[in-house]
């Protein structure tokens, strides 16, 4: 009977390391925010800022890659010149940056 305790206590798992899963887990969390989440965030909070910044005679590049200038702007809609009397409409949330920064970035 006593070598069957000892054989059963023996087998039983022993406690600890539990604080260092949650340390690894809280640094991965960590890594993943200061790397991912708050860059993206950031990025999401300068695209807002300049459309809503857009003005009357700017040139502006679409996110189909349509260049133009902007006629006039409604609420959420932009009627933008693409060529002599070509005029569309598009939606303001479709537009991706200025003209005047696409070409700098490709130089």
């Amino acid at each position: 009977m006593y070598l069957l305790t000892v054989f059963l206590q023996g087998a039983a798992p022993t406690g600890g390391g539990g604080e260092m899963l949650w340390i690894m887990l809280i640094a991965m969390f960590a890594i993943m925010y200061f790397f991912m989440i708050r860059p993206q965030n950031k990025k999401q909070k300068e695209i807002a800022n300049f459309r809503k910044s857009l003005q009357v005679g700017q040139q502006v590049v679409t996110a189909g890659g349509i260049h133009g200038k902007i006629k006039a702007i409604e609420d959420s809609i932009v009627v933008l010149e693409i060529s002599d009397n070509v005029k569309i409409r598009i939606d303001k949330g479709s537009i991706f940056a200025s003209a005047a920064d696409t070409t700098a970035a490709a130089k």
